[in-house]
C-alpha cells in the first residue's frame, strides 16, 4: 500500500496502530466562484491530528496519502474527519463536510475499504464522500491488555484482574462490541429515571455501558468515554438511600443511541444519566473517574510527547540564523506609538510585559531562552510557541531565533527573527524572516515608530507562492497591530 502512496505520514512506537489510506474524494462541495475547491482532509483520533496533502482546483481529488497515528495503549473509540477548502496557510479553514468513524460500531474488515459519506449542508446536497482504507492492529499482542490494566490499577488504587475469555466474550456479545474490547470492571447500581431500574454498569477502555433484565424486559445502552463532558457527584439523599450518586452529562449531540436510558436532556442539548445505590460507591467512583480522566487527557492532546517537545528547547548554533539580506523583504506594518523604543522592547525582554502580551495574543506554551551575547552589542535567543486556534483561526507551532542590536545612532533597536513553522499548511514550502526596527520619535519625548518587514524563504518550489504571500502579509499585519496595541495598553495601565 505504501509503495504507491503520494504522501506518507509515519507513526511511531508499539501498541494499537491506526493507519488510514486516504484514496480519493467524490463530488466534493465548492464555495468558490470558480466552481472548484482546494480540498484537504484533517483526521483526529485520541488527541492526535493528521492532515493530508492539498489537491488544488478539483471536486474529485485523488490523494493516495497514507496517514499513520502514533501507537495508542488502547484501541481508539472514534476518528473524526473534516474536509476543508484551502485558502492560505494563515487563513481560517473552511469546512466542506465532516464524518465520523466509530470503531465500536464498525467491523474492521468493512473499514479496510470503505466509502464514507460526508455530513453537512453543502456536502449532503452534493452527495460528497471519501474513499478510505482503515487498518487497526495491535503490535503487542495480549501484553497490551496487561499493560493497560497495570496502568489503571495505579489510577484506581486497587488490583484489577483480567477477566476470562468467556466473560469478555459474553460482554462483547451483550453490547455488540468488537473482539478487541475487554471488560475492566462492573458494578451493581440503579439507573434513575421516573422509576429506578436495578442493573449493572459495565466499564471497558472505550465504553460506559448499562444492562438490566427485569422479568425479561431488557434495557441496555452504552456511550463512549469520549462522549462525556462532565461527571458530578450528587450528595446523599433519601431518594438515593443515603448514599452519593453519579450524574453523567454528555457532550451536546453525543450518545443519542443511548437516549432511552437518559434521565433527560438539558437546554444545551446534553443528555444526562443518573446512577445511584451503588454497593460500593467509592470503588465505582474511583474507577469511573480514572477511566474518564484517561480518555479526557488523550482527547485534549495532553500527552507526554507534547510536553517533552517544548522542554527540549536549546539555544542553537549562531550559524543557523539566515541573514535578512538574502531575502526580499516586504513592509507589512508601520505604526506610531505613544511609548518609547525601550518600553516597546519590553515585549521582547522575557519579563512580565512579554508574558502578558503572549497570553493575550494567543501564543500557547511559550518558551524563550535568555538573551545571550554572540558578539559586541548583538544578543540572541530562541523562542517557541503554539498558535491558539481561538485567536489565530489556525493551528501550528513556531520555532524561531531572534537577534537584537541597537541602532548605530543609539536611538532605537533592531530585532531580526528567523522563523520555522510546523503543523501549518504548506509550511514545508517556506520559512519566514522578520525585521522590527524601533526608533524613538525626534519630536516627542515618549513616542516611537516601529516598522516591520517580512521576507519569505522558499524551501522548495510551489506554484502557489502568490497565495502564500497574500496570506502571510495580511495575517501578519493584523496580529502585529494587535500586539502593539496591547503593549501600549499594558504600559498605560502601569502608569
Amino acid at each position: 500500500m505504501k509503495c504507491g502512496a503520494n504522501r506518507v505520514v509515519k507513526g511511531k512506537d508499539d501498541g494499537w496502530l491506526l493507519t488510514v489510506a486516504l484514496i480519493e474524494g467524490s463530488n466534493l462541495a465548492t464555495l468558490s466562484s470558480s466552481g472548484l475547491s482546494d480540498p484537504y482532509v484533517i483526521l483526529t483520533c485520541n488527541g492526535q491530528k493528521r492532515t493530508s496533502s492539498i489537491k488544488f482546483q478539483t471536486l474529485n481529488p485523488l490523494w493516495n496519502d497514507v496517514l499513520e497515528f502514533d501507537a495508542m495503549c488502547e484501541p481508539p473509540s472514534r476518528m473524526d474527519i473534516v474536509v476543508c477548502d484551502f485558502d492560505g496557510p494563515f487563513d481560517e479553514a473552511i469546512s466542506l463536510g465532516n464524518a465520523e468513524v466509530n470503531f465500536l460500531k464498525s467491523n474492521l474488515s468493512e473499514l479496510s475499504d470503505v466509502w464514507v459519506p460526508l455530513q453537512g449542508k453543502f456536502s449532503q446536497a452534493c452527495h460528497s464522500k471519501l474513499h478510505l482504507k482503515i487498518f487497526l492492529k495491535n503490535s503487542k499482542g495480549s501484553t497490551i491488555v496487561m499493560e493497560y490494566l497495570t496502568k489503571m490499577e495505579k489510577e484506581v488504587g486497587k488490583k484489577i484482574n483480567m477477566r476470562s475469555p468467556q466473560t469478555n466474550s459474553m460482554f462483547q456479545k451483550q453490547f455488540d462490541l468488537p473482539p478487541e474490547e475487554f471488560l475492566i470492571d462492573d458494578f451493581t447500581c440503579q439507573l434513575k429515571r421516573k422509576m429506578p431500574l436495578q442493573g449493572r454498569l459495565f466499564l471497558s477502555p472505550r465504553i460506559f455501558g448499562f444492562y438490566a433484565n427485569l422479568f425479561g424486559n431488557k434495557t441496555k445502552f452504552f456511550f463512549l468515554w469520549d462522549d462525556i463532558e462532565d461527571i458530578q457527584v450528587v450528595p446523599p439523599s433519601l431518594a438515593s438511600v443515603g448514599s452519593p450518586s453519579l450524574l453523567i452529562i454528555l457532550c451536546k449531540g453525543r450518545g443519542m443511541d443511548a437516549k432511552h436510558g437518559a434521565k433527560g436532556m438539558d437546554q444545551k442539548g446534553r443528555l444526562k444519566f443518573h446512577f445511584q445505590s451503588f454497593v460500593s460507591f467509592n470503588a465505582a467512583n474511583r474507577t469511573i473517574m480514572a477511566l474518564w480522566k484517561t480518555k479526557s487527557t488523550e482527547r485534549n492532546g495532553q500527552t507526554l510527547e507534547a510536553e517533552t517537545k517544548t522542554e527540549s528547547l536549546q539555544p542553537q548554533d549562531n550559524e543557523s540564523f539566515q541573514g535578512l539580506e538574502e531575502v526580499k523583504m516586504l513592509e507589512v506594518c508601520s505604526s506610531s506609538l505613544s511609548i518609547s523604543a525601550n518600553q516597546l522592547m519590553g515585549a521582547f525582554e522575557g519579563g512580565l510585559l512579554e508574558q502578558k502580551i503572549v497570553e493575550k495574543s494567543g501564543r500557547l506554551e511559550h518558551h524563550a531562552t535568555p538573551w545571550e551575547e554572540v558578539k559586541c552589542n548583538v544578543h540572541q535567543r530562541q523562542v517557541s510557541y503554539k498558535f491558539d486556534k481561538s485567536k489565530f483561526r489556525y493551528e501550528g507551532e513556531v520555532n524561531s531565533i531572534q537577534k537584537r542590536h541597537p541602532l548605530t545612532d543609539g536611538n532605537g533597536w533592531v530585532v531580526e527573527e528567523s522563523m520555522s513553522l510546523q503543523g501549518v499548511l504548506l509550511s514545508d514550502c517556506f520559512s519566514l524572516q522578520f525585521k522590527y526596527q524601533v526608533e524613538n520619535s525626534p519630536t516627542k519625548p515618549l513616542a516611537c515608530t516601529v516598522q516591520v518587514l517580512v521576507g519569505i524563504v522558499w524551501l522548495k518550489s510551489t506554484k502557489h507562492q502568490k497565495r502564500i504571500i497574500k496570506s502571510v502579509t495580511s495575517n501578519t499585519c493584523l496580529h502585529l497591530k494587535e500586539m502593539f496595541r496591547q503593549v501600549e495598553k499594558e504600559l498605560s495601565q502601569d502608569k
